[in-house]
């Protein structure tokens, strides 16, 4: 039996009133503490800010494990937030959740990562939001290799305004040539 399986036994346990909710802490701690649980090196860092400011910590910090609460990945909860999983108004992680959010999978009104998706900008490998800038780009404004929007620029464009390899509506270089000035004289040949 590995080690999932065993708490898992042990929650069923506990669930069916089988062990207390003392006896089950106590089984659980003694199974992590077992010799061959304790080859893994890694130990889970768990800090925030005493200071508050709307009831989240002004900093906070959640990376690895914390065998002790059960928790696989850390969650960071606050202003600025650092953590496999980090929510706050900056948030910096695995999967980051914020207005400006920085991370693999980023979601924000901001957003920066592998994965974008933003309210208002997202920049990433594959970007959604009103202003989307990635390689795969879907917004009101799209930028990218691959960009789909109400004004799109890319190799392959689809929107309604697009300036792609293969079409360069006048509307959409007016459009870019006006907010994003030199984009379409580096990027595209225009007429």
């Amino acid at each position: 039996m590995n080690f999932a399986q065993e708490i898992e036994r042990l929650a069923k346990l506990h669930a069916e009133g089988a062990l207390t909710a003392e006896e089950f802490t106590k089984a659980k701690n003694q199974l992590l503490s077992t010799p061959a649980f304790s080859k893994f090196p890694v130990k889970g860092i768990r800090r925030e800010s005493a200071r508050k400011f709307f009831g989240l910590p002004l900093w906070a910090i959640a990376i690895g494990p914390d065998w002790e609460h059960g928790e696989m990945r850390g969650h960071a909860r606050g202003i600025f937030a650092l953590g496999d999983i980090a929510t706050g108004w900056f948030a910096f992680g695995g999967l980051a959740r914020g207005l400006f959010a920085f991370g693999g999978l980023a979601i924000g009104l901001f957003a920066f990562g592998g994965a974008a998706i933003g309210v208002l900008v997202a920049v990433g490998g594959a970007a959604i939001g009103g202003l989307a800038i990635g390689g795969g780009a879907v917004g009101g404004i799209a930028i990218g290799g691959g960009a789909c929007g109400y004004y799109a620029l890319g190799g392959s464009a689809i929107g309604i305004h697009t300036i792609s390899a293969t079409h360069q509506d006048p509307a959409a270089l007016d459009f870019f040539r006006q907010y994003f000035p030199g984009l379409t004289d580096r990027v595209m040949r225009t007429r």
